[in-house]
């Protein structure tokens, strides 16, 4: 009888993300970043960061909370601790969501160049998408050395009813519902004795009114 003839199967090796870090480096950290007031926070901003965060695959969505925004009337602006209470609650169910307190633990009047730097700092190994809502893109010339901010980060636009999807500036563009909604509104809303419930989260809207924010 002949001898059996041995078969040798190759088998691919297996890439690990250590063994994938080894040999390309550590992977770079893809995060979002939506900046604003969040006086209050609304279902507006929660819906706009979720689709960012999922279409473009981001590993976090971090809100962050202006202390002193520079182009608010400061007299319309609640406190930076209770808007942050009220963020806290409204994320706090939601794995891609977090919160970045960099402006509020700096202080002063907040500008997103000066965040920017710092953050980049600190991150070197993170990709930054700075989100912003279409009305708000037609404002970026007025942004405190917006050229220098462009090279810190990747500007992630929120398509909106009624703003065209165009600018100079580089921008990543992204649907999302359109939901029309303000957190201007709700303010006036509160105000004037009406109903604000589905346009934030229950517990934000409890919040508001165990607090009596709004009310003059």
């Amino acid at each position: 009888m002949g001898s059996k003839s041995k078969t040798t199967t190759l088998t691919q090796p297996v890439i690990t993300e250590e063994v994938s870090e080894q040999i390309l480096g550590p992977r770079r950290k893809q995060i979002g970043i939506l900046g604003g007031t969040f006086n209050p926070v609304h279902i507006g901003h929660l819906i706009m960061a979720e689709a960012v965060g999922t279409t473009l695959g981001l590993q976090k969505v971090l809100f962050m909370p202006d202390n002193q925004p520079p182009h608010v009337d400061h007299k319309d602006a609640i406190p930076v601790g209770k808007r942050v209470t009220m963020l806290q609650a409204a994320i706090h169910d939601n794995p891609l969501f977090d919160l970045e307190l960099a402006e509020v633990k700096r202080g002063g009047v907040s500008y997103t160049i000066d965040t920017m730097r710092a953050l980049k700092k600190a991150h070197p190994d993170t990709d930054y998408y700075f989100i912003i809502g279409a009305d708000m893109v037609a404002y970026l010339p007025k942004w405190r050395d917006v050229d220098k901010l462009l090279k810190l980060v990747h500007f992630v636009g929120v398509k909106r009813r009624g703003f065209a999807p165009a600018s100079p500036y580089p921008i990543t563009w992204v649907d999302a519902p359109l939901i029309d909604v303000s957190s201007s509104e709700i303010r006036t809303r509160v105000q004037t004795g009406q109903s604000i419930r589905y346009l934030v989260p229950d517990c934000v809207r409890a919040y508001i009114e165990k607090e009596g924010l709004y009310r003059e």
